[in-house]
């Protein structure tokens, strides 16, 4: 099985007016601990983060609430629902490896109690006979 790639490298397009939100956005960014940003284009932000850490969502979230407008052109929407859906489910893979210990506990409980079918039904006086 090959490992996932928790890193991730995504765009953030910016509608054009106003100018220079890319800027702004990489500055606020940048003060983030595990968030690589830069300009790759005018109006578009390339960052670097785990998915462990970080979402799309979450990040253009942000930014959105900071007033920031993001491009909303059909293809851009496509693209960023997809990262978004690849990104939940990565997300919800990992917490799904992290094992429980109660239910363990409580599953090592029902076996303890279990018929397990290794118990020898042979009567004890014929387990002696020689």
């Amino acid at each position: 099985m090959l490992p996932c790639d928790l890193d991730k490298t995504r765009e953030i397009v910016f509608h054009n007016p106003p100018e220079g939100q890319a800027e702004r956005a990489r500055q606020l960014l940048h003060g983030l601990d595990g968030i690589a940003a830069e300009i790759s284009r005018p109006n578009v932000l390339s960052v670097r983060y785990s998915v462990k850490d970080f979402t799309l969502e979450g990040l253009e979230s942000a930014l959105s609430s900071q007033g920031f407008h993001l491009d909303n052109s059909i293809l851009t929407k496509i693209k960023r629902a997809l990262a978004r859906f690849c990104e939940n489910v990565q997300r919800e893979n990992l917490a799904a490896n992290v094992p429980d210990a109660k239910s363990q506990k409580v599953f090592a409980k029902v076996y303890e109690q279990h018929l397990h079918g290794d118990k020898d039904e042979t009567p004890e006086e014929w387990r002696a006979y020689k």
